[in-house]
């Protein structure tokens, strides 16, 4: 039976890479010429993107689109859209500017005074219904940098009371009956009050011109204005060539755009609609106006306020899923297309309004792929407690991104019955000239190991270089020296994307999803005990409470085991959490009466989101402190990797696909050496994608398990495969073995990409250092040429050559006799010269490829360049 790895080797495998091509209103030469280089760096589909292409859904859209269309028919590849003309998806290209002003997004505000009683208070009420948010003159920069030359709204007239509400030790006073013609007149009893005042304005946040998500008609502005008018002029193409929409980090748009922090309770506006009064109403009763400052202040009764916090989220994001999601998932689903993109998720705004969606499996429940977003130094080697401040001002969570993020989304796209077990990831992007090909292949080994299986490279650009718009560009016209590199990295990718699709992860613990828990209380976020689970080697899904309130749709069983779409679950796990919901709470017990593993972390919680009482399941439920998560997972027998020594930074995936794999990948600092013990027994052996080599292991059979040594270099990974009888032919892993030969004397010239290959300034040196200690400015190839001899040998005997680079920045190619021995960019480099070389004398030449970060001003932290380690050759003699 044919397996992937069958597929790979004979070079038959499958696209999962569509970068962004980013379309401003170039010539169609330029087009074409785009398209092709986005071919021939080993990628079959890509993303249409306005960037702003200034006639977007007009005429010269619509002919620069049938070019680019045309001429990816011609490769034979793929073209998805992104779907608005302006970032964030929700402009619906200007048609809201244009709708009735009842259509735009709507907020409800909050203000609060306090009064002390037994005397007349009077209130300017229309003073304080109006938006009072402040915005910093760094956030109005970047209104103004995404915008994209967008007009200011003009303003509404239409902003009004919704509330006012008096709050003292015996309760709360409606002071509604007590405002005429804009000002409150109270004869106030005695005592200390608090008097919360709610308004509705359309005068607030920063796109607010933008479809209200919480408003079908609204939303379907959205597909008026892009969607409808591609089908119309290209509806032949649709379910082909054209592969689907891409929608880009759509929001609610409430509140402080920059503030990534914004919980309920914090000082801000939050989402409104006339669908969401209704549902309110519908929930909490006839007194739901009077109960709405709770979104913001406690007034001493946790138990009611968690009920209307999280009432009102629950009833955002739900229409958000409706009249957002589902309206255009179906309306994609109809056409034949798919439809993809993400929101949000940075520090924990996946759960959150603002920049968000509130919750991040409703706002993309209706796609066809899960999606998520690596952008800005999110993700680095050794962030994982790094407290590094954004460029906007806010603090990036290194926990967050390192430990939630990427199984955030692998788990949305196996739970998820739409999605089919795939998990796409924007990467690259906005990193800065300084990201080359080896942090490059860091991040998507990164988001690989955890599941993501298919990636949005950020990006190609038509513009002239230098574009700065959020670079590196991954070509810039001729400019970028490891545009090749990249190419290679594209094929890695697509090699490993191939074996972790079609089959399942091995994830025996759920985790709790804990959007419902911030709504409406204190609680664990979710990525503390990812952290102990994924350090440990023990993998996991975020499930939320939904596979427990939509059973059909999530296909959850229960059972010994929490089965969701078919991925079983042996034990939940629930971070600290205040309060749970209802259905969960139900879920728990049915999952105690089967039999199934449920425990609670830190502490049980106090009761239900809704008010009512906690089922006596519940308190019969394990407690297992965080710190002790990894032993409580080994006492019930769901740790079934392990390594010696330990390691926390060797990250380890059981695929169960055809073949069944182990991916492993070093983010550690340095080589991993030592044994891992799998949970398999026997028929395993190594694949090398970088190098597409499949190769022995060294390997013990123990009983139900085996132990494999591994020596893994920082950076690097391996795939260890089950073949169970089918392995393809075997080669030698690529090692270093023989006499060792120090190369020291090289003949060094350079040049800039865009001139390649002809190479100038020659010179002879004696010692490899940083090239950027002759010209700190220089970003290009620098090439390192020498002549080494092969001695002959004996007939009937084999010899092989190696050749061993320790560090270079940042991508290598070695060519011997004027033939490439291939590209590598991780250090060690390693090529294997073997059928390149004759006997006696042999031309070698090394070409390193720079980032443009020196080019482009970036001098004080710039990377070395070129060589910056040893060269040596490794010559091995022995019989065929």
């Amino acid at each position: 039976m044919e397996t992937s790895i069958d597929r790979l080797l004979e070079n038959r495998e499958g696209n999962h890479i569509l970068p962004f091509l980013w379309v401003h209103g170039e010539t169609h030469d330029v087009y074409k010429k785009m398209i092709k280089v986005i071919y021939d760096a080993n990628i079959r589909a890509f993303c249409v993107e306005s960037r702003p292409h200034k006639e977007f859904g007009k005429q010269q859209w619509w002919e620069d689109l049938e070019v680019i269309l045309t001429e990816a028919e011609k490769y034979k590849m793929q073209v998805w859209i992104l779907d608005d003309k302006h970032f964030p998806t929700g402009y619906a290209n200007g048609g809201v500017e244009k709708a009735p002003p009842e259509l735009r997004r709507w907020h409800l505000c909050h203000r609060q005074t306090r009064a002390r009683g037994g005397k007349r208070i009077r209130l300017n009420i229309d003073a304080l219904i109006h938006p009072h948010e402040r915005y910093s003159a760094v956030a109005w920069i970047v209104w103004l940098v995404y915008a994209n030359n967008m007009r200011l709204p003009r303003k509404c007239h239409d902003d009004s009371l919704l509330s006012c509400t008096a709050w003292g030790k015996n309760g709360r006073l409606d002071l509604t009956p007590y405002i005429k013609k804009g000002r409150l007149v109270w004869d106030a009893p005695e005592g200390d009050w608090t008097i919360d005042v709610c308004g509705l304005s359309r005068n607030t946040g920063f796109h607010r011109s933008y479809i209200n998500m919480l408003d079908e008609v609204s939303c379907r502005i959205q597909i008026d204005e892009v969607y409808e008018p591609h089908y119309e002029h290209f509806k032949r193409r649709f379910g082909n060539t054209i592969a689907g929409f891409f929608s880009d980090e759509p929001e609610l748009g409430n509140g402080n755009y920059l503030n990534h922090y914004n919980t309920l309770g914090t000082d801000q506006s939050l989402p409104y609609s006339r669908e969401l009064a209704d549902a309110l109403r519908e929930k909490l009763g006839p007194e739901w106006k009077a109960l709405l400052p709770l979104l913001w202040a406690s007034h001493g009764d946790a138990f009611e306020t968690a009920r209307v916090r999280y009432i009102y989220m629950d009833c955002v994001t739900r229409l958000v899923e409706k009249d957002f999601s589902m309206q255009i998932g179906t309306w994609c689903d109809e056409r034949g297309v798919e439809y993809i993109g993400h929101v949000i998720e940075d520090n924990n705004q996946h759960a959150r309004t603002s920049t968000s969606l509130g919750h991040y499996f409703r706002g993309l429940k209706w796609q066809t792929m899960a999606g998520i977003d690596d952008i800005g130094g999110q993700v680095y080697p050794g962030g994982e407690d790094k407290k590094s401040r954004n460029v906007f001002g806010y603090i990036n969570d290194g926990e967050f991104y390192h430990y939630a993020l990427g199984k955030l989304g692998v788990s949305l796209g196996s739970l998820n019955p739409r999605m089919r077990g795939r998990t796409m990831c924007e990467i690259f992007g906005n990193y800065g000239w300084s990201e080359g090909v080896r942090l490059e292949k860091y991040l998507v080994d990164h988001f690989m190991v955890r599941g993501v299986n298919y990636f949005v490279p950020h990006a190609f650009t038509c513009k002239t270089y230098p574009d700065r718009d959020c670079p590196p560009h991954f070509y810039a016209h001729g400019h970028n020296p490891q545009y090749r590199h990249f190419g290679a990295l594209m094929r890695y990718t697509n090699r490993v994307c191939n074996l972790i699709s079609g089959g399942r992860i091995d994830a025996p613990i759920a985790v709790l999803y804990h959007a419902e828990a911030e709504w409406s209380g204190k609680c664990m976020l979710m990525q503390k005990p990812a952290r102990i689970l994924w350090d440990n080697q023990i993998d996991f899904n975020f499930v939320p409470a939904d596979v427990f309130a939509e059973r059909e749709f999530y296909h959850t069983e229960i059972s010994r085991e929490l089965i969701v779409n078919g991925r079983p679950h042996r034990a939940l796990l629930i971070p600290y959490s205040q309060f749970i919901t209802a259905e969960t709470a139900q879920g728990i017990t049915e999952l105690m009466e089967k039999g199934c593993k449920v425990a609670f972390i830190d502490a049980l919680p106090e009761g239900v989101c809704t008010g009512e009482s906690l089922p006596a399941a519940v308190g019969e439920c394990g407690v297992v402190k965080l710190e002790a998560l990894a032993d409580y997972a080994d006492a019930i027998g769901l740790r079934t990797i392990r390594l010696a020594p330990a390691s926390d930074r060797l990250r380890c995936m059981r695929y169960l696909g055809k073949p069944e794999l182990f991916y492993l990948f070093n983010e550690g600092g340095g080589l991993y050496d030592g044994v891992i013990s799998l949970p398999v027994n026997g028929g395993l052996y190594g694949y090398d994608a970088w190098n597409d080599r499949a190769f022995a292991l060294d390997y013990q059979e123990d009983g139900k398990t085996s132990r494999v040594r591994v020596s893994l270099e920082a950076g690097k990974s391996l795939l260890i495969i089950r073949g169970e009888g089918n392995a393809p032919q075997l080669s030698t892993p690529l090692c270093l073995a023989g006499d060792k030969t120090e190369l020291k004397t090289f003949t060094q010239s350079v040049c800039k990409s865009i001139d390649y290959p002809h190479f100038t300034g020659s010179r002879q040196i004696q010692k490899l250092e940083t090239y950027s200690n002759t010209d700190k400015k220089f970003s290009g190839y620098i090439r390192y040429e020498t002549i080494f001899s092969v001695s002959p040998i004996e007939k009937g005997s084999r010899q092989t050559i190696t050749l061993e680079i320790t560090d270079a920045y940042e991508g290598v190619e070695a060519f011997v006799n004027g033939v490439s021995a291939g590209i590598q960019i991780t250090p060690r480099f390693i090529f294997d010269l073997t059928e390149l070389c004759k006997q006696d004398e042999n031309h070698l030449a090394i070409e390193v490829a720079a980032t443009l970060e020196r080019e482009r001003g970036g001098v004080k932290r710039a990377a070395p360049t070129g060589i910056t380690g040893e060269v040596n050759l490794y010559i091995k003699c022995g019989s065929k």
